[in-house]
């Protein structure tokens, strides 16, 4: 599917498009330092939660778990819930948890004892997560994809703390040199340190005979998940390639995290199908993240794309919030936050579904003074 083609198809079915969250956890959000996804690793264990219960209850709804407090800036929940209530779609939108230590209180699918075990361990322990849950994620994946309807588009969000340190390490396991590239949550991306949890985790993999990049043949995609990967990247890698194979118009909506996942997808197909898999799949998100100078996300993309003789797509969403008057949102123009939670894939929906992205910033700096009271 042509770029011009995949932007119709999605231009026509948003409104029967279907958001699917997915949360997760790894221990690798506690490290001191890894991320800013609430301020601590006590207040991250509860972030997924909340950002679930913002997205579909919207702001100032006495939520039962409070937003996790943050160095700046507000959740880019509130940016995806603002769209899928503006666009109608809320009541088609599934949040999906993976094993968080706390669930949202909000309707969601926890999955089966075995897929949903709890958060994975820490990456730079070579042993992240069980291979028999991570066959069993891609399972649930595939099936899930191989029974989705081609004619509703599927946007694909996720919320992990921790997650772009994981995306860095699979990403990495694969073959993709990706060191430098991957951005973060917080202001300035912890490379230095991200890349050391990554060269511990894939070096015990490779003690542990595991099978990770540059030794003995391609690298086995379940056994890198399994060293130092997380849930939401094995239910999702699955979901997108057969999804994918089946013709439906994926928007992979966020950055680093699901460059992995799109990773993933191409490792798992067949390689006379992964041309298929690109011309179905885009990845959005925001000009926070593809502008920002500490990463490179579509040079990323663009390693991923030669390591599988493939092009993937990204898009950026032209939402800005330069002229909100809520300082929350402005801290985004900062460097705070940046994405998550959708934000990019679903500020993308609404421009395709025609609305101007400064009627976008206008509605989220609304929402945004009323979930701070100010």
């Amino acid at each position: 599917m042509a770029p011009d083609r995949w932007r119709a198809a999605l231009h026509q079915g948003w409104p029967v498009s279907r958001t699917l969250l997915l949360l997760a956890a790894t221990d690798t959000a506690a490290v001191p330092g890894i991320s800013a996804a609430g301020a601590t690793p006590e207040a991250r264990l509860g972030t997924a939660a909340a950002d679930a219960e913002l997205l579909l209850q919207g702001p100032g709804a006495g939520r039962v778990h409070a937003l996790p407090p943050l160095p700046a800036g507000v959740s880019p929940a509130l940016i995806s819930h603002v769209v899928l209530r503006e666009l109608g779609l809320l009541e088609r939108t599934q949040v999906v948890d993976l094993g968080c230590a706390i669930a949202p209180s909000v309707p969601h699918l926890r999955l089966p004892a075995l897929e949903s075990a709890g958060p994975a361990c820490c990456l730079s322990t070579g042993r992240a997560l069980d291979p028999a849950r991570v066959k069993a994620l891609l399972q649930r994946g595939r099936s899930w994809g191989e029974r989705w309807n081609p004619a509703e588009p599927l946007l694909l969000a996720e919320c992990v703390p921790g997650g772009t340190t994981t995306a860095l390490a699979v990403l990495q396991g694969l073959g993709v040199e990706a060191a430098g590239l991957v951005s973060g949550s917080l202001r300035q991306p912890a490379h230095g340190l991200k890349a050391a949890l990554v060269r511990r985790g894939l070096e015990a993999a490779v003690a542990g005979g595991g099978v990770v990049a540059g030794v003995g043949a391609e690298p086995s995609p379940t056994a890198v998940l399994a060293a130092v990967g997380d849930p939401m990247q094995a239910l999702a890698a699955g979901l997108v390639a057969a999804a994918a194979a089946r013709g439906t118009p994926v928007l992979l909506a966020g950055g680093s995290q699901m460059a992995a996942v799109l990773a993933l997808a191409l490792a798992l197909a067949e390689p006379g199908r992964r041309q298929e898999l690109v011309c179905q799949v885009t990845l959005a998100t925001t000009a926070w993240v593809a502008e920002e100078p500490g990463s490179d996300l579509a040079l990323l993309l663009a390693r991923i794309g030669a390591l599988w003789q493939v092009r993937p797509r990204l898009e950026v969403a032209a939402l800005r919030f330069h002229g909100c008057s809520s300082a929350a949102l402005r801290d985004y123009e900062r460097g705070y936050v940046k994405e998550g939670v959708g934000a990019g894939g679903l500020a993308l929906l609404w421009e395709l579904a025609g609305l101007p992205p400064a009627a976008l910033a206008a509605a989220c700096d609304q929402a945004c003074r009323l979930e701070l009271g100010v």
